[in-house]
Parts: structure tokens; C-alpha cells; sequence
């Protein structure tokens, strides 16, 4: 009895091993999903109103960091699985997990200049708040962009711009994007504002290391053009520890909470 005869896709010569189609398939989609992000950071630069000028800037710092984030790309895929952490849950209760304590910081609260960036690292938002406190009337108005909008009884309504990312007016989600958020944060930057955020870790969690390290990106930029100021408290558990220094890069300073 004969064996059957074997069926030969069109393309491929008898006897040569069929082409990766999962590294292929992979590769395309990485590619696709690359070229509509980079055309997506675009439209939305346009849709907010920067001028040709301004675009090409803001693409050519992105090309000139291109690179750089392909390496930690690379490397991160090499890496072990990022380890799930439960950091922006306890952030929402107000509560740390148990750890030892650190030592106490006393070292006075940086001054917040035009222009200026700050990260602090802590689990909760405190000294970033101390530091908004004692920095806000030095700035025409007061954006924040939070899970819980901190009292802001220490500055006058009309100068304050309160962004809650839980917002149902962020469509059928209940939340707002980062895409959204920055849309609301260019008016008042536009005012010199001294922004203050502390729900990074919900952006991690919801869209990813990489939408939000744009959205930082972007921030940076915003408030440097516009002689603005960022003050960013973060809990660092949120991300690896590649994550986490590529995050506090983009930052002219970065300090310990208390």
C-alpha cells in the first residue's frame, strides 16, 4: 500500500523546514502594534493643539530616545516575569503593607522652581503634599491629578484645576486615560501651574509601564515649555527595578519621602 503522498505549501521547496510562523507572527504584531503607537503619539500631540513646530520637536526628542528604550525593552524580555505588586491597593487604603521602617528624613522640603521637576518616592502621599503645601502660592494656579484629590482648602477654588482619574466623564471605563488627563492639564500648564500627581501606579497597573512612562514624558515636557512645575509622589514597588530608575530619569530631582 502506498503512503500517502505529502502535501507541499505553496512557497516552500520539498525537504526545507517550514518558516517560524509563531516568531513571525510575533514579529508582525510587534511591528503593527509600534507603528500605531508612533502614529497615535502624533495625533494626539495635534489634537492638542501644538503647532507643526512644536510636533517636530517633541518627535525628534522621542527618535533621540528610541534607542534607549528598545535596549530596556530588549532587556526586560530577557528578564525573569516581573513579579505582580500590590502597591497602588494599599496606596487607595491609605495603608502600607508591614516592613521595616526607614530612617527618618529631616532634610527640608526642596523648593519648587518654574520649569522644575520632582519625583518623590514613598509609599504614601505625604511629604509630596507638604511640599504642595508650602509650594502652591508661588504658582499662579494648582492642578492635581489623583485616585483621591488631597483638601486643597490651602489655595483659592478659582486657581485650582482637581483632575480625579476615576472621573466618569472618561467614558464607558468610569476612569480617564493618561491620554485624557494630559488633555485637561494643558490649559492650566499653560497658566504656569504647579502640577502635582500622584496616581502613576493606577496608570501602570490600568495601561501599562510604557503609555505611562509617555504620559510622563510628555508631562516633562509640557511643563518645562510652559515654566510650570511637576511634583510626582510614587511608590517605586509599582515597577521593577529597570522600570523604576528609566522612570526616575525623566525627573530633574528625585527624593525619599519621610
Amino acid at each position: 500500500m502506498n503512503a500517502p503522498e505529502r502535501k507541499v505549501e505553496p512557497g516552500v521547496a520539498a525537504g526545507e523546514p517550514p518558516a517560524d510562523e509563531e516568531y513571525a507572527r510575533t514579529y508582525a504584531a510587534g511591528y503593527e502594534e509600534g507603528v500605531r503607537g508612533a502614529l497615535r503619539e502624533v495625533l494626539e500631540h495635534l489634537t492638542r493643539g501644538h503647532t507643526p513646530q512644536e510636533v517636530r520637536m517633541l518627535v525628534q526628542g522621542r527618535l533621540a530616545r528610541l534607542s534607549e528604550e528598545v535596549e530596556v525593552k530588549r532587556r526586560a524580555l530577557l528578564s525573569p516575569p516581573r513579579r505582580t505588586v500590590w502597591g497602588p491597593p494599599h496606596r487607595l487604603l491609605g495603608t502600607a503593607p508591614p516592613r521595616p521602617e526607614e530612617s527618618a528624613r529631616t532634610a527640608p522640603s526642596p523648593a519648587l522652581e518654574r520649569g522644575r521637576t520632582l519625583l518623590v518616592r514613598e509609599e504614601r502621599p505625604r511629604r509630596a503634599l507638604e511640599i504642595l503645601r508650602s509650594e502652591a502660592a508661588r504658582f499662579p494656579r494648582v492642578a492635581v491629578v489623583s485616585l483621591r484629590p488631597p483638601d486643597l482648602g490651602f489655595v483659592p477654588p478659582e486657581r485650582t484645576t482637581v483632575i480625579s482619574v476615576r472621573d466618569a466623564g472618561g467614558g464607558a471605563s468610569g476612569r480617564l486615560t493618561p491620554g485624557e488627563v494630559g488633555g485637561r492639564l494643558k490649559a492650566p500648564t499653560e497658566e504656569g501651574a504647579l502640577v502635582y500627581v500622584d496616581a502613576l501606579e493606577f496608570f501602570v497597573t490600568e495601561d501599562g509601564p510604557e503609555l505611562t512612562f509617555r504620559f510622563v514624558n510628555w508631562l516633562v515636557e509640557q511643563v518645562q515649555r510652559t515654566g510650570s512645575a511637576l511634583l510626582v509622589s510614587f511608590d517605586v514597588r509599582a515597577l521593577d527595578g529597570k522600570e523604576a530608575s528609566r522612570l526616575e530619569r525623566a525627573f530633574g530631582q528625585v527624593v525619599g519621602g519621610t
